[in-house]
């Protein structure tokens, strides 16, 4: 079935009333500024149904489709609207296969995915044929602008209409998440999420098989998540933390097109049914050899790379400024610490690191040496209330002098 036929049976069912549980709504088009229809459910009621309809509203009330309640099945090729007596709140697309030419979108979708290609159709032929995949998070970076970004989810829109939904960073971090936690794709667009806890949420979602729902005045309850999350930004390095080992993370540097066609949303378009038809066609290039079905290795690129090593920048600048803190408040001319006392300090910034990672900081990075055997030293710690605190302690410590705090900082900006 074409969009054309989904728009005829759309336009039909104008006046297309259903019950479900008890509550009676009205199934109306919401009218978009690109001209087309976002259909929504709307609560309604029999008094107003006999005054639109005072001749025949009692065949009206006879005859509405009747539901259980709501659920939520994400289907693109057998979808049901009634799923075993409950009403289907994911929306069908509004296209179907049908052969044809998409030349055009495989070669904007090679523009994106660059040498990565195959895995990109891989991808987009799993959000379409899997849609309970879990699946990387795709990050689209560049600081540059007319890379097609938009271009591209403006495309995913287009295929997948009210079941992808775009967030900004206050969406995202609110906890009012009633709009966003059912939907297929949820992008957040110029995403700056620089704190941990951003990450951890990002984290827990992509792998997550249930999540809390919560709209302003309601009561919270749990619902199935089979969200995929794709983030845009013009920020290359650090628009999110992502940890050294961290491996649900797709990041693609996207290049300048190389020409600009206003027409270019229309065509890609028009091609959907095409490339829909390739991509329920096609074999997968890949195997599913993970949770996140690519391999970290499959998904790896320079620009993660990047974005990592500026989390590790990162880590390594807090814990000189928490060391340097420490040493102006106490005027300390020597701070001797071990490397489970710089991991705690480290944790009450909210980094979380493994003391690998701090040693790998403190001996290649700053040049520092532990003490050859397990002596006793005196060092400093903020209790619960940010208060510094000193106390004895027994190890193989590390020792700053104050003036090799200048030269530390020098080799972290190298």
């Amino acid at each position: 079935m074409n969009a054309l036929k989904i728009a005829a049976m759309q336009k039909n069912n104008l006046n297309h009333y259903l019950r479900v549980g008890t509550t009676l709504y009205r199934h109306v088009p919401k009218p978009l500024l690109s001209r087309k229809a976002e259909y929504m459910l709307l609560p309604w009621n029999v008094e107003t149904i006999k005054q639109d309809h005072p001749n025949n509203w009692k065949e009206i009330i006879r005859d509405v489709d009747r539901y259980n309640g709501f659920c939520t099945i994400p289907e693109h090729q057998h979808y049901q609207r009634n799923y075993q007596g409950f009403y289907n709140i994911y929306d069908p697309i509004a296209y179907q296969p049908e052969p044809g030419n998409c030349d055009t979108t495989l070669q904007f979708i090679r523009h994106i995915f660059g040498e990565q290609y195959e895995l990109g159709l891989d991808y987009l032929q799993l959000l379409y044929m899997r849609p309970l995949q879990r699946l990387p998070v795709l990050c689209l970076v560049s600081e540059e602008r007319e890379t097609g970004k938009t271009t591209f989810l403006n495309l995913l829109k287009a295929i997948y209409g009210n079941n992808m939904t775009f967030n900004t960073n206050d969406d995202f971090r609110s906890n009012f998440n009633a709009d966003w936690v059912s939907k297929l794709i949820i992008v957040i667009d110029e995403v700056l999420l620089d704190k941990k806890e951003d990450s951890e949420k990002i984290k827990n979602l992509s792998t997550a098989r249930t999540y809390k729902s919560e709209a302003k005045g309601k009561d919270r309850f749990e619902v199935e998540f089979f969200g995929k999350i794709i983030l845009c930004s013009n920020n290359e390095d650090n628009f999110m933390v992502i940890g050294q080992h961290e491996t649900r993370y797709w990041v693609r540097k996207i290049g300048k097109l190389t020409s600009q066609d206003p027409l270019a949303g229309a065509k890609l378009e028009k091609e959907i049914p095409a490339l829909l038809h390739v991509l329920y066609h096609r074999s997968l290039s890949t195997t599913n050899q993970s949770r996140m079905w690519f391999t970290p290795e499959q998904i790896a690129t320079d620009a993660l790379k990047k974005v990592k090593s500026e989390y590790i920048n990162r880590v390594e600048l807090e814990l000189y400024e928490l060391i340097k803190e420490i040493m102006e408040i106490k005027e300390l001319d020597a701070f001797s610490f071990i490397n489970q006392n710089a991991k705690t300090l480290l944790d009450r910034s909210g980094i979380k690191i493994p003391r690998s990672r701090i040693r790998k900081i403190l001996e290649e990075r700053w040049g520092l040496k532990q003490y050859p055997h397990a002596s006793n030293f005196t060092t400093y710690q903020f209790d619960g209330s940010g208060i510094l605190y000193e106390y004895e302690a027994k190890g193989r410590y590390y020792s700053i002098q104050k003036q090799e705090m200048d030269q530390i900082f020098h080799r972290m900006l190298t």
